[in-house]
């Protein structure tokens, strides 16, 4: 694997001096036995996946199509034990922290009235929803499911660039990664201790059922429909989950409850996993001129009758002003230390960091706090000065709606380029999945975001970013032919990687001779790996990766696949997964 890391940015695979971090050597051998050759046919393989499965994102106000095919480079990101039990004692801090944030000032407020958080912060932020303050949600969850996105600067810490609060977005997309990966490159996972995330949907249902105010109480997923750019991701979770997709018009309200209209007459709604925004989820409480929410939802709401994940008000919390203060809120909340630093953040709201962001306007990277996705703001040193200019502009008549942070160059990881056939650094950030119940339930890995852009810092997606499948380790590396295997265990529910695969989806064919086979729910080539022959498991292992690769199923030879489309501190130019909020261009509340 021919690869220059570089030392200006922290490189996740390789040290300044060329040597593999010791979590990467099996995946460095792998790449090196297969050459690049066989590597890039197969990257042709996962591309080809990922159309003929669907797995797509729109691209609003593009004159080349909305429809893109996900981009995916197959060099995972890995992770080892030690540095991701940081990572969840971080982020499960946080996010406790934020729930107790949003309980509190829905009610009494306290740590307004304590003078922690100014006032003026929450009350102005353009997600404080005063319709449901009062409102008791059930088990007092706010923060059901949240996406909070990582960036490393240039000494490979961790730190939180944003957390995404209202309906965060992409973890399809992290399901699908492995899927693809397992498919095409299994043999990638042997002996690696690659820890599963297919039990991320069942962990999702069972999360949304114990907020139901009813027993075995109903769950939906409500979606814009079929032209919001995370479309793909609703349909995939509520198949995954075994319940209804519906629309705003699929439902309505009469005698205090909400109700579901079916081919067998109409049936109770009980839980309500939306990703449509605030503004449009109740045309009598909200935007009256919505047609995607449901008259009444908020009255049923306000009485209990009614679970909505996330809470309606929640986005006040991942406003890019009040993030500036997550760390006070987890010492003031929990008397802890917080574990994962922000990103430094001025706050234009306030006169002496306003004058300070004025000045210094050319040295740092400026953000519009309800913009997302790449888009509303400034790159300072990047800039000119007529542009410079034009946004300080906007910024002195509205000080409140902008932040700006220094510069941070994020982290790089190798990525496959198959116009050159080699293996380049490309800036990367990981965005983890929390469920946030009784108990906090995190994902093993996460979306890691790509800037498949040369020398762009920019991962998100509708500005030509793509994704790597991300690995966490059961283990610190380097890897043992006696780990555990992704391979042969599947996705973590005691099953053979044959039954695992999510019927349905990447694994839906047959996987044909030198698999495994599932006897008792467990396999043998798993007893094999745990005291057998290790010989004959590896010999069984790549016959299990060739026939997986030749496999007829998927209808078009390889070389008709197409490839993916093109306070003073630090900052990254990693931008936040796009929030699209529905409007004139049919967009609504989504994190990308």
């Amino acid at each position: 694997m021919r690869y220059e890391p570089g030392n200006r940015f922290f490189d996740e695979m390789f040290t300044q001096s060329g040597n593999v971090r010791p979590h990467y050597q099996g995946v460095q051998e792998y790449i090196g036995q297969q050459g690049v050759a066989e590597f890039e046919r197969r990257h042709r393989l996962l591309d080809l996946a990922f159309r003929n499965q669907g797995i797509t994102f729109t691209v609003y106000g593009d004159a080349l199509g909305t429809e893109r095919t996900f981009p995916f480079d197959p060099v995972p990101r890995v992770i080892p034990a030690g540095e991701w039990a940081h990572l969840e004692a971080g982020l499960t801090q946080r996010v406790r922290a934020l729930n107790a944030f949003l309980n509190d000032i829905y009610s009494d407020a306290q740590i307004l009235g304590d003078g922690v958080i100014p006032s003026e912060l929450v009350y102005t932020s353009a997600h404080f929803r005063r319709e449901v303050h009062g409102v008791k949600v059930s088990q007092g969850l706010y923060t059901h499911i949240v996406g909070t996105d990582l960036i490393r600067n240039e000494l490979g810490e961790y730190l939180v660039l944003e957390d995404n609060l209202r309906s965060p977005s992409g973890v399809s997309y992290l399901l699908a990664n492995r899927q693809a990966m397992t498919r095409i490159y299994p043999g990638m996972f042997e002996g690696q201790g690659v820890r599963p995330v297919g039990h991320y949907t069942t962990a999702l249902l069972a999360l949304l059922q114990s907020v139901s105010p009813r027993e075995n109480g109903t769950v939906v997923v409500l979606t814009p429909g079929m032209y919001n750019s995370a479309y793909f991701e609703h349909a995939y979770l509520a198949q995954q989950m075994g319940v209804e997709l519906v629309e705003g018009r699929d439902l309505f309200v009469d005698a205090g409850r909400v109700w579901m209209r079916t081919t067998g007459g109409r049936q109770q709604v009980d839980v309500i996993y939306r990703r449509v925004d605030d503004d449009f989820l109740d045309p009598l409480t909200f935007r009256p001129d919505s047609a995607l929410g449901v008259a009444g939802l908020v009255e049923v709401y306000r009485q209990g009758r009614v679970a909505i994940a996330n809470a309606i008000g929640t986005g006040v919390a991942d406003d890019k002003a009040v993030y500036a203060y997550v760390p006070d809120m987890i010492r003031y909340y929990l008397n802890e230390t917080p574990l994962l630093n922000n990103v430094p953040t001025y706050l234009g709201w306030n006169p002496d960091q306003l004058e300070y962001m004025l000045a210094n306007a050319g040295d740092l990277v400026f953000k519009a706090v309800g913009e997302a996705g790449g888009y509303g703001m400034l790159l300072g040193p990047y800039a000119t000065r007529e542009e410079v200019d034009t946004y300080l502009e906007k910024v002195r008549a509205n000080p409140r709606e902008f932040i700006a942070q220094p510069v941070v160059g994020l982290s790089r990881h190798p990525t496959f380029y198959p116009d050159t056939g080699e293996f380049e650094p490309a800036h990367v950030d990981l965005r983890p999945y929390i469920l946030c119940g009784q108990d906090v339930t995190i994902v093993p890995g996460g979306l890691t975001r790509v800037a498949l852009r040369r020398g762009s810092l920019v991962v998100n997606s509708s500005q030509g970013g793509g994704s790597k499948d991300t690995w966490v380790l059961d283990h610190d590396g380097p890897a043992t032919p006696q780990g555990m295997s992704q391979l042969w265990h599947g996705d973590g529910l005691g099953q053979s990687q044959t039954q695992s695969q999510y019927q349905g989806g990447f694994g839906s064919a047959p996987l044909g001779q030198g698999q495994s086979q599932t006897q008792g729910g467990q396999s043998q080539s798993q007893s094999q790996l745990g005291g057998g022959n290790q010989t004959q498991s590896q010999s069984q292992s790549r016959r299990y990766d060739r026939v997986q690769a030749d496999a007829q199923d998927w209808g078009t030879p390889p070389e008709a696949a197409s490839s993916p489309e093109d306070a003073p501190g630090q900052h990254s130019f990693q931008q936040e997964l796009a929030k699209d909020e529905l409007g004139g261009d049919s967009r609504a509340g989504e994190d990308r």
